[in-house]
This record gives structure tokens, C-alpha cells and sequence, in this order.
């Protein structure tokens, strides 16, 4: 009960948000670049108890959301075959792709499997050497190690009927295209805590120098946003652009050694599209040439794949920062949990989800009631108060 304790607690959240409220002076612009971030603002209303003028986007934080439609599509014409066994995680299930789901496939016939990790689907390639078995590889630079790790122990034990669908995403490149973008307001970045867990915080200095933008690494409880944003806020005022570990507690400058070299040794930088966003240079992996027979690409080619967006979802342009969830004229009407437009609105990650999931359904955030003080005086928080 630690963290639920320490990072929830509402009168430090207090404090936060008074330091916050004394030191701006001028509106700014923050993106966060994780859905698990949007899903905590969202629910705890931290975007809706900041100060005005510090507004909060949402950025293509999202690994589900930015898997392109393509991909989506390749995933259902292969789980779709007689001797395929398709393993995904579960949240994968309901993405639409073009005219169809998972869900749909298994319905008419398809072997979809939910695991809860991609040694459940080698395990199951083990146990039906007669199928082939694809798991379904997708996200950021978080569950790249345990993938990597997965297509490194078939090649090791000689599992011959087990392949990976990759689409993994890179932060780093998508955060220089939004910030490359003519339509940008981004001053600011919360960088996602996970990622930074296992890849550091290498490939950001460069980053905040080139664009002259704060980017603080920030974690997932309420008090550790609301600590992001206070340090990012901080900087914007004084003119300064530099990289602040935020979380401390999971994050070091030089990651995971460990993980790095697994992801070294079986994946390799390619440029990747991203649903709703289009194709960014060197912002995915794919697999290395030493196991590109497990490539599910390479053995499954799907032809003759015509994708195709619903008009009405504009989900591509709430990816980008560019719209919240509630602006969009499709949202909880045409485009529900049960009928979703956009993968977007399914995901647990989702932007759209988050604002469906906590009735953000109006056409503009409410501002709430400034929070009571404090009833006794504090110290100043000077040093972070979340480690």
C-alpha cells in the first residue's frame, strides 16, 4: 500500500498545486507521453486542478493506438489461418482494423489466444509443435526486452513453429517529429517513467537542447504527474531546457544494461508508421537478421491488404495533441467502447477511453473549485518530494 499512500496523498497534492499556482506567470503547454499518465490526470482531474494556463496535451503515448492500420490488418489475415495459433494480449482483441477485429476472427473460427506474456505463447508452440504460433509483438521501449527476450529463447532452444509480429515504437523519434511539426504548442515533455526504465535517459539532452524544451521523467501516481509538472513548469520560468528525473525510484541515467543488450542483440532501428500520425524515421525495431526467421512477416506474407480509416474517427489528430477526445463529433455517439471507431477508444491506454471511461463527455473541461489550504503552514518543497 506504499505507493497508494504516499503518492495519493491529497494534502501534498495540495502543496504541489500551490507551488505550481506561484510560480506561473504566463500559459504553457505540457505533454504528457504515456497513456498510463493520461489515464491518471484524466481520472483524477489533475488537468482540471491545474492553474489556468497550464494545459496539459496528450500526446501518441499510446503503443496500442499507434499501431498502424496495416499491421492491424496483416495480424488479422495471419490469426485467420487454419494452422496459426495468434497470441495477444488482451487489449489487442478489440482494435478495429479494416471491417473487422480479433474478436471477429475468433468468432468465425480463428485460434486468438489472450496471454498474459510472450513466454505463455512460446510455451503453447511447445506444447503444439504441429502449429505455428505468433505472438503478437507491439509497444514501446518497455516490453521490448521481454520480446526480444522471448524470440531469443525459441532461437536457444530450437522452437522452430514460434514468430513474432513486431511492431515496436521508439519515444524519442516521435517526440522530434511532433516537435518538427508546423502546428506544435508542445513547450514542454513528461517523459513516460516506464520507458526510461529500461532505455535511460541517453537520448534526451539532445532533445531538450535542440528544441529548447524542459523534458522531466515522470511517473504514474497522481503526486508523481503533479511533481512532473511543478519541475517542468519551474524550468519554462527561469528560461531553462534540461532533462529532470522525476522518478528516481524506477529510473537510472543509464537504464537497464541488461535489457539494452537483449534489445541490441535481436532487434534492429527501422523507420515505423504510427496510426493516425504517418511514418517516422528510425521509430521502431524490427527483428535483426540473425532471427529474421521468426519474423511472422516473412513467414506469413499477406498481399492485397487495402486499409481503410472510418472518416467520422479522428483519432489521428487527438495521437498527435492536436484535439482532445470530447472535441471529436464521433465521441460517445458513433464511437463507444462497443462500437469503437479508433483503437483509441478501446484501449486501456487509450486517450479516448480515459475521457469515455471518467464521463469526460462535455465539450469543454470544467475548472474545479480551487482546493481549500492547508491548515497549518508548509515549508517550501525546494527538493522533490517524491523519490
Amino acid at each position: 500500500m506504499k505507493y497508494i499512500d504516499e503518492f495519493q496523498d491529497p494534502g501534498l497534492a495540495r502543496r504541489l498545486l500551490d507551488d505550481i499556482r506561484a510560480s506561473v506567470t504566463r500559459p504553457w503547454a505540457l505533454m504528457e507521453v504515456c497513456g498510463g499518465q493520461t489515464h491518471t490526470i484524466i481520472r483524477h482531474g489533475i488537468d482540471q486542478l491545474l492553474p489556468e494556463g497550464v494545459e496539459l496535451i496528450h500526446g501518441p503515448g499510446c503503443p496500442v493506438c499507434v499501431t498502424p492500420l496495416e499491421v492491424i490488418d496483416k495480424a488479422l489475415a495471419i490469426a485467420a489461418r487454419p494452422e496459426v495459433v495468434f497470441c495477444s494480449f488482451g487489449d489487442m482483441l478489440r482494435v478495429p482494423g479494416t471491417g473487422k477485429d480479433l474478436f471477429r476472427v475468433r468468432s468465425e473460427g480463428g485460434d486468438v489466444r489472450v496471454v498474459y506474456s510472450p513466454l505463455d505463447a512460446l510455451r503453447i508452440a511447445r506444447e503444439n509443435p504441429e502449429r505455428q504460433v505468433v505472438f503478437f509483438g507491439i509497444g514501446f521501449e518497455t516490453t521490448a526486452p521481454p520480446n526480444a527476450m522471448t524470440v531469443y529463447q525459441a532461437r536457444r532452444l530450437g522452437i522452430r513453429n514460434f514468430s513474432l509480429l513486431v511492431s515496436h515504437v521508439r519515444v524519442p523519434p516521435a517526440i522530434e517529429a511532433i516537435m518538427q511539426s508546423p502546428s506544435c504548442r508542445v513547450q514542454g515533455f513528461l517523459a513516460a517513467g516506464h520507458v526510461c526504465s529500461v532505455m535511460g535517459t541517453a537520448e534526451y539532452p539532445e532533445l531538450a537542447d535542440r528544441h529548447r524544451v524542459p523534458v522531466v521523467v515522470t511517473g504514474f501516481e497522481p503526486l508523481d504527474i503533479l511533481e512532473g509538472v511543478r519541475r517542468a513548469v519551474r524550468q519554462l520560468e527561469r528560461g531553462e531546457h534540461t532533462v529532470e528525473n522525476a522518478y528516481p525510484r524506477a529510473v537510472r541515467t543509464e537504464g537497464n544494461p541488461a535489457a539494452l543488450a537483449m534489445i541490441e542483440d535481436v532487434f534492429e532501428v527501422t523507420d515505423r508508421a504510427w496510426r493516425g500520425i504517418g511514418s517516422i524515421p528510425d521509430s521502431g525495431w524490427r527483428l535483426s537478421e540473425r532471427y529474421r526467421e521468426y519474423d511472422a512477416e516473412h513467414r506469413f506474407p499477406v498481399s492485397g491488404i487495402a486499409t481503410r480509416e472510418p472518416e467520422a474517427c479522428r483519432s489521428g489528430e487527438v495521437l498527435q495533441g492536436l484535439l482532445k477526445p470530447h472535441q471529436c463529433e464521433a465521441f460517445g455517439t458513433a464511437c463507444t467502447p462497443r462500437t469503437p471507431l479508433g483503437a483509441t477508444m478501446v484501449s486501456s491506454e487509450g486517450a479516448c477511453a480515459a475521457y469515455y471511461l471518467y464521463r469526460r463527455l462535455g465539450t469543454a473541461p470544467a475548472r474545479s473549485p480551487q482546493p481549500a489550504p492547508q491548515p497549518a503552514p508548509q515549508p517550501p518543497l525546494e527538493a522533490s518530494p517524491v523519490v
